[in-house]
């Protein structure tokens, strides 16, 4: 039978479960890596799991989110991961040496492998040909621990490339372009499988910004066959034996198909609030910029920084504009130096930010009031840069690195007399894995350090017979998990839950947290109502600890995605859909409700929620697999494995 790439890796590493559209599989997990947002928690719930060792083959930890060192948490946080990694055998990247998706994708990444990631991104290794999945950090933990990591066997849809790109049009107009075609919600338990002959036109750099943001549409991840691109990638990283051919057979059969002809491809932008809100460039010509950042996850490899520099030479950026550039890695700053690019960027006036995801995630580089920033990440969230009036556009490098010479939006079509860098990317790059700290054999004897800011992860409770209290916040559709835990400066408080949580929905309603512990005082339940696609965005799974924390039983949403889904149900917290959208309105802020019988009630098909201040009934779904049902009885993952030991 003709199999699809995706297939054939998923079927490799299948270790329960059956192969089939919508069924529950679980399948052994390769690689993981964590970044320090999410890293503390992850180590913290591995060590509660008592191990001497990570179990599976590689695991890797990365400090690339909170590099700003104001105050001590992260401080304190950074030499919490770096001597639990030296105890469990993980591999240790120190601040400074890169993106975690950058440089696992130089380092470390291998065709056909299984790589698990605490960070919603971590799909950027499909471009090598891997089944990268993004998830929650006690998923990560339970993969360390040689667990499987559970999913829905996924609907393959095919995204077909032909042509080749023209001069000026880039991977970042092809990910918008299939954004624009399939949004950002309804593509849950989804893989992108890109095929055709304009796959051959791709080299890995772009490969992986097409699949970085395909998280944006909620699918479980996205991936490119492994193939002679991919094997002068690996090689020209002086890792050229872990290379694989890696295709779809001849004949194989996707559930959907969406042609994509690069050669009709124009730059496209997504304006605020969404990477789902896409426009063509040319429609917004002559629009003030106020800030230009370059960098992050999604576009910040050699190739992408040198094109950028190749533009700016010899020209200087418009006075109204904050430039910013921040390269993916250490090894992408050696060559930008070594090739003359460096000093170009820095005779243009641009602003050489740390090799962090720092702006992307609105830990610096806030725009002013109401400005308008360009930007080459991946999310342009409301708020999310740090200023909640400002107006972020996601963009391509060279729109970006245009439109900060002209102080415009401009259009890399247009006429605007600089000639298109061809950049060829180098046979060799520069190696230098100084940055690792590789774990000792023996680890027993490494102390593990914890700050003051660094506490044991909180369990939840077993599920009670019933739930009984109040809608304590009713929200719309699209709510993001930085709505829900904001980043930024609270995201230092991420090891300390007990204090992260007085910020839970911060953005919306800043006294969330206050009824919440009103209502566990008066013995109720709190509840979240919701519209359509909950929890998009980040893996971060504080947006469910947190809420947990303050006594959330339940959200009841019109769609909940994966990874939220998933991460509600590690720590107890019951996912319900509404059976009809409609009842959406039924429920308000402040309704009393209550849930009968609820432990055999998500045995079945359909939930019934009494909401006694309008004296009404609404059916609700928990879809939910079996054993996310058991982890909802126990109160969640955790107390599962303190049971099994």
């Amino acid at each position: 039978m003709a199999l699809t790439l995706t297939e054939k890796i998923l079927s490799s590493h299948l270790k329960t479960g059956t192969l089939k559209r919508g069924n529950p599989i679980g399948i052994s997990i390769d690689q993981t890596l964590t970044q320090d947002a999410t890293g503390t928690m992850a180590y913290l719930q591995f060590e509660s799991m008592g191990l001497d060792r990570v179990q599976n083959e590689l695991a890797v930890s990365y400090v690339d989110h909170n590099t700003i060192q104001v105050g001590f948490e992260n401080a304190d946080d950074h030499r919490y991961l770096q001597s639990v990694a030296a105890a469990k055998g993980v591999i240790f990247s120190r601040p400074g040496n890169g993106i975690c998706h950058q440089v696992h994708l130089e380092r470390f990444g291998v065709p056909g492998k299984t790589l698990l990631g605490s960070d919603s991104h971590t799909p950027t290794g499909g471009g090598l040909g891997m089944i990268a999945i993004g998830a929650g950090g006690l998923d990560v933990a339970v993969a360390m621990a040689g667990g499987p990591f559970h999913l829905i066997s996924p609907k393959i849809i095919e995204i077909r490339l032909t042509g080749k790109l023209r001069p000026w049009v880039s991977a970042k107009d092809v990910i918008l372009a299939v954004l624009g075609r399939y949004g950002v919600k309804g593509n849950v338990n989804c893989i992108f499988e890109y095929t055709g002959e304009g796959v051959k036109t791709l080299q890995v750099p772009e490969r992986a910004t097409i699949c970085n943001m395909g998280a944006e549409a909620g699918v479980t991840t996205s991936i490119f066959p492994s193939d002679e691109n991919t094997r002068a990638y690996l090689a020209a990283h002086d890792r050229e034996e872990v290379y694989i051919p890696l295709s779809a057979d001849e004949g194989a059969v996707y559930d959907e198909t969406f042609e994509l002809d690069l050669s009709t491809l124009v730059p496209k932008t997504a304006y605020p609030h969404s990477p789902g809100n896409i426009a063509d460039v040319s429609a917004l010509v002559g629009k003030k910029v106020d800030q230009v950042l370059i960098g992050s996850c999604t576009n910040s490899s050699y190739a992408d920084m040198k094109k950028v520099a190749d533009i700016l030479d010899g020209k200087h950026i418009a006075p109204n504009v904050s430039f910013g550039v921040a390269p993916g890695s250490r090894e992408v700053i050696l060559m930008l130096a070594e090739d003359g690019s460096l000093g170009k960027l820095v005779a243009s006036g641009a602003r050489i930010l740390e090799t962090a995801c720092g702006f992307c995630i609105g830990n610096h580089q806030s725009p002013g009031t109401n400005e308008v920033s360009l930007r080459t990440s991946n999310r342009n969230f409301e708020g999310r840069s740090g200023t909640k009036s400002a107006q972020v556009y996601l963009v391509s490098p060279e729109t970006a690195a245009l439109s900060a010479l002209t102080g415009v939006f401009t259009d890399p079509l247009g006429d605007h007399g600089i000639e298109y860098p061809h950049v060829v990317n180098p046979e060799k790059f520069i190696v230098d894995d100084s940055m690792f700290i590789f774990p000792p054999e023996d680890g027993s004897a490494v102390e593990i350090i914890r700050g003051p800011n660094i506490g044991d992860p909180p369990a939840n409770v077993p599920l009670s017979d019933s739930l009984d209290g109040y809608v304590t916040i009713k929200v719309g559709d699209k709510i993001t998990t930085d709505h829900i835990m904001p980043a930024g400066a609270r995201l230092k408080y991420r090891s300390n839950i007990p204090v992260y949580s007085k910020y839970v929905f911060e953005p919306i309603d800043e006294f969330f947290p206050q009824r919440c512990m009103e209502n566990q005082d008066r013995g109720k339940d709190n509840f979240i109502v919701a519209g359509a696609s909950y929890g998009q965005g980040s893996s971060r799974e504080h947006a469910a600890i947190c809420p947990m924390y303050l006594g959330v039983k339940a959200v009841i949403a019109i769609s909940i995605e994966r990874i939220h889904q998933n991460n509600l149900c590690n720590f107890g917290i019951i996912p319900l859909t509404f059976i009809d959208e409609a009842d959406y309105e039924k429920l308000d802020q402040n309704d009393e409700i209550v849930i009968e019988n609820i432990r055999r009630q998500i045995a079945g098909e359909t939930v019934i929620l009494k909401n006694r201040t309008k004296s009404l009934e609404i059916p609700l779904r928990c879809d939910v697999t079996g054993e996310q049902r058991k982890m909802l009885i126990k109160g969640g993952l955790l107390n599962i494995l303190k049971e099994i030991g």
